[in-house]
């Protein structure tokens, strides 16, 4: 029997480059495309009324509570909300204990600043905070799937209201999209914040900006988009839900500007008209591999927020942006918001 000639089996260098350059195309088409779509959405103009419904929010970090911060520091946030659409202010009272409990100790001296409050900034309401890492199965963090930890969750919740606060800011993360758990959370947790005078928010993850986004995250581990139904699950049990919309990994102020706008559309689609929508705002300036500062910036995710609005539901009213966070805010970051987004209707 004759050898085969395994020369000729062989492919081709040209084959190999042509094989290559297809791969190579296929790879980068659909980062193009998406490239030219969020390029697409930040084009154009925000209508002149799309601005702040008064219905805004700005995240407080810790040492609000723990005594780091003092009278002048106090003068200086009262002056910086003043006039603005700043409606609540997100108060970090926590965090939750793994099992949903939550320390008297830790918001302690949350009073001073809720009076101040209330006596100054007349209108504005101020939310407990209250998070912790979410865990599936075994490890050190919060187990949505367990009823006592639920339990635990809304006893902690009845706990700071009672304490004088305006509501619950509920910030668990990461939650898979389609969690069970979450929504039987919910389920029990919002009418018991009701029962107690207050308003419940909660702090969202971002809605797959394109089709079955959230299972090619999930294939590589990372849980960090929601399908759009369950968004809208999660907003129909909520009285506000504030999108954490930055980090992100875009590279321009361009792409980031249009993601704001195509996730401001996505999330008015499915958002009660009696649930606030909450755009977030990037108020910090840390470089990672989540968070490009030169490009998710405050001016392009006010303009994105403006330009999603325009196109999807100009008129509504419960839409407002939510500021993260105020220990990191610059000057810079404030003009933004104030210029771009407008005062207090």
């Amino acid at each position: 029997m004759k050898r085969p000639d395994l020369r000729r089996l062989r492919p081709s260098r040209r084959l190999l480059a042509r094989a290559a350059v297809v791969l190579t195309a296929l790879l980068l088409v659909p980062v193009v495309v998406t490239a030219g779509m969020l390029r697409a959405a930040y084009a154009g103009v925000p209508a002149k009324d799309a601005v702040s419904r008064g219905r805004d929010a700005l995240w407080l970090g810790h040492a609000w509570v723990d005594g780091r911060h003092s009278a002048a520091d106090l003068a200086q946030l009262e002056q910086r909300v003043a006039g603005t659409g700043i409606r609540d202010l997100y108060l970090h009272a926590g965090p939750l204990e793994h099992d949903g409990t939550l320390p008297a100790r830790d918001y302690a001296g949350a009073r001073w600043l809720i009076d101040a409050v209330h006596r100054d900034l007349p209108g504005v309401r101020v939310q407990a905070w209250l998070g912790d890492v979410v865990v599936r199965g075994g490890g050190g963090g919060l187990r949505l799937d367990a009823p006592a930890t639920r339990d635990a969750v809304v006893t902690s919740a009845r706990q700071v209201l009672r304490v004088g606060f305006d509501g619950v800011h509920l910030d668990v993360e990461p939650v898979r999209t389609g969690d069970t758990g979450y929504l039987a959370l919910l389920d029990a947790l919002h009418p018991a914040v009701r029962a107690g005078g207050g308003v419940l928010s909660v702090a969202a993850q971002q809605i797959d900006p394109l089709p079955s986004m959230h299972r090619a995250a999930k294939t590589l581990g990372s849980p960090k988009w929601w399908t759009q139904h369950y968004f809208g699950q999660v907003a129909r049990r909520t009285d506000q839900i504030a999108v954490m919309s930055y980090d992100t990994a875009l590279p321009w102020e361009s792409l980031y500007g249009g993601y704001v706008a195509r996730q401001t559309a996505l999330a008015l689609q499915v958002t009660p008209s009696t649930t606030d929508l909450l755009m977030g705002l990037p108020f910090y300036h840390s470089d990672n591999l989540g968070h490009n500062s030169t490009a998710e910036t405050a001016d392009a995710a006010v303009r994105g927020a403006r330009l999603g609005l325009t196109r999807q539901d100009r008129g509504r009213q419960a839409f407002g942006v939510a500021l993260y966070v105020d220990f990191a805010a610059t000057a810079d970051d404030w003009r933004a918001y104030r210029e771009g987004w407008g005062d207090r209707e």
